[in-house]
Parts: C-alpha cells; sequence; structure tokens
C-alpha cells in the first residue's frame, strides 16, 4: 500500500471510529468496552489489507460492518460452553437488568416513532449515526441551520413524550 493510500485509510479511520465503535459495542452486546474494541481493531485490520481493492470508497462502513460481523461470528463459534445445564437453579439472580433496557429501549423507540418524519431522521443521524450537522444538512439537502432546528423541536417532543410515558 502506497503512502497516499495509507494516509487516506488513517483518515477514514479517524473520522470513522466513533460510529464504527458503536456498532461494535451492539455486536459485542454491550459486554466489555475492551472486547469491542478487539472486534473493531480486528475488522480494521481486515479492511486495511483489502482497502486497496475497495474501489467504492462510500461503502468503506458497510465493507467494515460485515467483516465486524463476520469475526464476530467467528469467535462466537470457538467460544467454549460455559454454561451447563442443572437441576438447581442458581442462589441470586444475576446483575444485569436486560428487562429494564429492554423497557428503556421501547419506550424510546415509540417516542421515536411518534415525531414527524423529517424530525426522527434528523435525530437518528445525528445521535444514532453520530453524523456532524453539516453532514446531515448534506445528506437531507437542507441548510444547517435547519439542522439545528429541527433536531432541536424534535429533543423537546421527545423530552415531553417522555415525560408523559409511565
Amino acid at each position: 500500500m502506497n503512502a497516499t493510500r495509507q494516509e487516506e485509510f488513517h483518515a477514514y479511520v479517524a473520522e470513522r471510529r466513533p460510529v464504527l465503535l458503536r456498532a461494535a459495542r451492539r455486536l459485542t452486546g454491550d459486554r466489555a468496552e475492551a472486547e469491542a474494541e478487539d472486534l473493531l481493531q480486528a475488522a480494521l485490520a481486515k479492511t486495511y489489507l483489502a482497502w486497496d481493492r475497495i474501489e467504492d470508497r462510500a461503502a468503506v462502513d458497510g465493507y467494515v460492518r460485515r467483516a465486524m460481523v463476520n469475526t464476530q461470528i467467528s469467535w462466537w463459534r470457538r467460544q467454549k460452553l460455559d454454561v451447563y445445564p442443572t437441576d438447581r437453579l442458581p442462589d441470586r439472580p444475576a446483575d444485569d437488568d436486560h428487562a429494564g433496557r429492554s423497557e428503556t429501549r421501547d419506550v424510546l423507540t415509540r417516542a421515536l416513532r411518534r415525531l414527524p418524519e423529517r424530525q426522527r431522521l434528523a435525530v437518528m443521524l445525528r445521535y444514532y449515526e453520530d453524523m456532524s450537522e453539516r453532514e446531515i444538512a448534506e445528506t437531507l439537502g437542507v441548510s444547517v441551520g435547519t439542522v439545528k432546528s429541527t433536531v432541536s423541536r424534535a429533543m423537546t417532543k421527545l423530552r415531553e413524550f417522555l415525560a408523559i410515558t409511565p
């Protein structure tokens, strides 16, 4: 790989790392930050090796995400079974509150669905995809000021919806 391509790869990683790390966290189930970072690093290593073959730079995120999924599946297959069936129940419940997290996610999803489409899209691009206001404006074909006011109004509505939700 020549120096220009290497600089291009480093610039890509510097710009997209937060978004890709969030995707890695979702794949690892938010178990450990280190595991998500390892997964992202493994996928970026595979991407680095294939960098010259990736012609469409707009498709790099998809390539990295696919590499993360494939790597995670490979890691799952290698894991030894750590849970063995038994007739006895554990003495204490697990510390992780899956039901609480699931309920929170459900409430937030319902609140997002109540937003008008443009507001929902702006919020998702800003906070879920971690795009800048300028990037959102370019994507939606509107001004940066429109993005700011749209996101602000959407967040106000979400706060109202979530305050009402039991």
